[in-house]
């Protein structure tokens, strides 16, 4: 029983800290834009490198 004295405030500040971290992303920005980084890897241009040189 005496473990629950210390979960118990561990888990809420744990808790706590989550909220604020995810308020500070949102307030940043980290979620404005979802698709474009997405698709950043799908339309990924080839043509600024030179090919593999063989031999």
């Amino acid at each position: 029983m005496s473990i629950m004295y210390v979960i118990l405030p561990l888990s809420l500040v744990m808790a706590l800290v989550a909220v604020i971290a995810f308020r500070w992303a949102t307030r940043k920005g980290q979620f404005d834009d979802l698709e474009t980084p997405a698709w950043r890897a799908v339309l990924d241009d080839d043509a600024g490198r030179e090919p593999p040189k063989t031999g």
